[in-house]
């Protein structure tokens, strides 16, 4: 089994920041993606952000400097730092883990909302 657990969110002002958190364990395979989608209502679930086990991450234009994610291999956990949130930003945040042989792993997300 394979468990994917995030933390982190909530409801923070337009311009606040936020830490999101996510843990990986159980039976996978060596991970080599590990990164953040969002889900806004109506919308498609999007990248946000990922990071490669080699250290090489790719961000989605919207969230580019001001978002940054890291990761510790070590511990198979990724995190999300959010700075200048935007009203925008409000979506349901889903960590992403993803194999050597490409299989998908996701949590079940947590929500944040900007708004004042």
């Amino acid at each position: 089994q394979v468990q994917i657990v995030e933390s982190g969110g909530g409801l923070v002002q337009p311009g606040g920041s936020l830490k999101l958190s996510c843990a990986a364990s159980g039976s996978i395979l060596a991970i080599w993606t590990m990164g953040w989608y969002r889900q806004a209502p109506g919308k498609q679930r999007e990248l946000v952000a990922a990071v490669t086990r080699g250290g090489r991450s790719n961000y989605a234009d919207l969230v580019k400097g001001r978002f940054t994610i890291s990761r510790d291999n070590a511990k198979n956990t990724v995190s999300l730092q959010m700075n200048s949130l935007e009203p925008e930003d409000t979506a349901i945040y889903y960590c992403n883990v993803k194999d050597i042989e490409s299989r998908d792993y996701w949590g079940k997300g947590t929500l944040v909302t900007v708004s004042s």
